[in-house]
């Protein structure tokens, strides 16, 4: 029983995913079409169309099991331990010097061997 409905779901899919496609050439088309309107109808009109697109989207199998990995990254994003602002300024301090320090030394390894060229090339 369970087999034959995944198999249904697989099938009515299919059309979803075609719907969403569908959706997603009109808002391409339609865009071009309507080039002459303003910008803010436009995007509006994209934004309903990609809105409807991702809610037929998220009624597939695959859409819903893409909705779940963002509730499960969002609970991951929860757990990470953020850097507080000093330590996060410090380590950009230290990043900027240790950039100043390479540019520094490339700057003379440059002039270096531009130096020593210009001597054997004469």
């Amino acid at each position: 029983m369970n087999v034959k409905a995944e198999a249904k779901d697989s099938r009515f899919d299919l059309v979803k995913w075609l719907v969403v496609a569908a959706l997603v050439a009109v808002g391409v088309v339609g865009n071009q079409y309507f080039s002459a309107e303003p910008v803010l109808y436009r995007v509006l009109g994209l934004v309903v169309l990609g809105a409807v697109a991702a809610f037929v989207a998220f009624q597939t199998a695959r859409g819903q099991a893409f909705a779940v990995l963002l509730k499960e990254a969002r609970v991951e994003i929860r757990k990470v331990v953020w850097p507080t602002r000093q330590e996060t300024t410090q380590t950009t301090l230290i990043v900027v010097a240790v950039v100043l320090v390479m540019a520094l030394l490339l700057w003379g390894l440059d002039s270096l061997l531009g130096w020593l060229i210009s001597l054997i090339v004469g």
